[in-house]
């Protein structure tokens, strides 16, 4: 049985891209996984009280056997082996890749937050969270802050 999990992918240390695109690399590599769906990059400001970098996120479906624990233990291997040690972060502050599962299955909520919302949108405005579309809740979403990038976006 497999499941479709909605991710979250931020980073804004070192070549950004270069980041989103082997972390999506190694997640389509997971047993069993197979990336369905990512999305455009989108420059954001940092959130938190933290001065640093612009980040770059992006959103991804796959579709996993993997419990929802086993998917984030997955993607913090995944971090750890582009280069985060999480040990050694300031709270809230700057990051190479941070790979949040957002949605896990039929959701009830997620990250509300500009970010992750307006990039997963993008490839999932069907899905419902609680009684509204990521669509609405994109639509409704402050988008100060968040830029499309016009970059291209690498095949998986």
């Amino acid at each position: 049985m497999t499941v479709t999990a909605l991710l979250s992918l931020g980073g804004n240390l070192g070549d950004r891209k270069a980041m989103m695109d082997e972390a999506l690399r190694r997640l389509a590599q997971l047993p069993g996984a197979k990336l369905l769906a990512r999305s455009a990059y989108y420059r954001t400001d940092p959130d938190g009280p933290v001065p640093q970098p612009w980040f770059l996120n992006i959103a991804a479906t796959l579709s996993t056997p993997l419990s929802h624990d086993e998917l984030k233990r997955a993607c913090r291997e995944i971090e750890a082996a582009l280069g985060r040690d999480r040990r050694r972060e300031i709270s809230w502050g700057p990051r190479i890749m941070d790979i949040d599962v957002v949605a896990y299955g039929e959701a009830d909520d997620i990250d509300r937050r500009p970010f992750v919302v307006i990039p997963a949108a993008e490839i999932a405005g069907h899905w419902r969270i609680g009684s509204a579309t990521l669509a609405t809740l994109a639509a409704d979403s402050a988008t100060v802050g968040v830029e499309k990038l016009d970059w291209p976006v690498e095949e998986i």
